[in-house]
């Protein structure tokens, strides 16, 4: 793993959202699907995923979860229990009220807080399939209310046999009632627009490839989406009294993502640099994912030396990662200077699996820099809000003149007007 001075590293990590033939092949399908339905739908199934089917077998029946139970071993189903548990438990705290504020003129100013009716879960196949991604997904929107959640996900998740069932079971336990065997941009196109058998949506969340992002920037506007998902990052900031084995592991279980998948140790110690360097090396020959992994690291990996941990906190400000481990001697006094990170892991014990799977907060967090400004999925990803207005007779005698002011100020008589008939009507009376 290569080892460089911070400041020969560029912190702004740029990633294009597809070549122009992906993002045109994406706008095809996208374009399709809304035009023609199911028929689309059914015909990108068969060419994309090698998977032939009706519309009557779109949907996943009850028989075939009940049927993915009998695949899944107990342990996997305790864990998958116990961490909907921790999930459903964090996301409760962050449970919104509406609210209304009356005031002494008798004004009543508030806000009504609603769940979005519908809501798609888009669930990945290709190298992976990854159950906890659907409780992350599932389970904020449930929090927040939502009384329509559907899932759609790959045909072929599981291989010739069809859907992964530990996807099916996580679903299931998660409480989805409504699942649909299609992915691709072909299923984001289908829950933004609808087709005779899929309802259409009202926000679209989840991970998926390249064509799967580029389906879902094309239809923001018509629906709502969780953002545009990037590779996935890691970024350690550690001194000389952290392990080096937890360091490689750690920067190792993301770079197995994704070829494209960022790891980045950011310290002060040369020691440690070169210890995990070493590590890094002898723990990938172990992994079974090591081509991967090692393509990331190759290409997206580093260890930045910086000349304090000063720096190296600006340098962690700067990338925004999506994950951010703290492995120093006392993490809690660095944590107030992190202003940008999606997720905060802190010490040696927090390795970054634990928020992947099990801690409670969520694992659908900011990359590609976007920390600076975004936050992890949460319930309000799934609200919306009213702003609520009664003004009184009283306020309005009082507060008019300023609101014509306004109004007039920028050009709109018509505002003024609206204002100013109530006003000479009141003082007529």
């Amino acid at each position: 793993m290569r080892i460089i001075p911070a400041e020969q590293f560029n912190l702004s990590r740029e990633v294009e959202y597809g070549t122009p033939a992906q993002n045109e092949a994406a706008r095809e399908i996208v374009e399709a699907v809304r035009k023609e339905g199911d028929a689309a739908l059914l015909r990108y199934t068969e060419q994309h995923d090698k998977v032939k089917l009706d519309a009557g077998s779109l949907r996943v029946t009850e028989a075939e979860i009940n049927a993915a139970y009998e695949h899944v071993d107990a342990a996997f189903l305790t864990a998958i229990r116990k961490a909907a548990a921790n999930i459903r438990a964090f996301h409760e705290k962050q449970k919104r009220n509406s609210w209304m504020d009356l005031q002494p003129d008798g004004t009543l100013l508030g806000q009504i807080i609603r769940p979005l009716k519908r809501v798609g879960v888009y669930v990945p196949g290709g190298k992976a399939a990854y159950p906890s991604s659907v409780l992350m997904n599932v389970i904020p929107a449930q929090v927040a209310g939502v009384p329509e959640i559907v899932m759609v996900t790959p045909p072929s998740t599981g291989g010739q046999d069809g859907i992964n069932p530990f996807i099916l079971v996580a679903a299931a336990e998660a409480g989805v009632k409504e699942m649909y065997r299609v992915g691709g941009a072909q299923a984001i196109a289908a829950l933004a627009y609808g087709t005779e058998t899929i309802e259409p949506v009202d926000k679209i969340t989840g991970p998926g490839n390249i064509y799967v992002a580029l389906a879902k920037r094309l239809v923001f506007g018509v629906v709502d989406i969780d953002s545009i998902a990037g590779p996935s990052e890691i970024a350690v900031l550690a001194d000389d009294t952290a392990n080096p084995v937890y360091v490689a592991a750690d920067l190792l279980s993301q770079a197995e993502h994704d070829e494209m998948a960022s790891s980045i140790l950011v310290t002060a110690s040369r020691p440690l640099a070169e210890a995990v360097s070493q590590e890094v090396e002898r723990q990938l020959k172990e992994l079974p994912r090591e081509e991967i992994a090692r393509k990331s690291i190759e290409s997206y990996g580093a260890i930045l030396l910086t000349p304090s941990v000063d720096e190296g906190i600006e340098a962690i400000n700067k990338l925004a990662p999506e994950h951010l481990e703290i492995m120093t001697k006392d993490p809690m006094e660095l944590l107030g200077r992190i202003e940008n990170a999606g997720a905060i892991f802190i010490g040696d014990y927090s390795s970054e699996p634990v928020g992947d799977y099990f801690a409670g907060p969520n694992h659908i967090l900011p990359t590609n820099g976007t920390a600076r400004f975004s936050s992890p999925v949460n319930v309000d990803d799934y609200i919306k809000k009213s702003s609520l207005i009664h003004y009184s007779k009283e306020a309005l005698l009082q507060n008019g003149k300023h609101i014509i002011a306004l109004a007039r100020h920028e050009g709109l008589e018509g505002h003024a007007r609206a204002i100013e008939v109530r006003l000479e009507q009141e003082r007529n009376t």
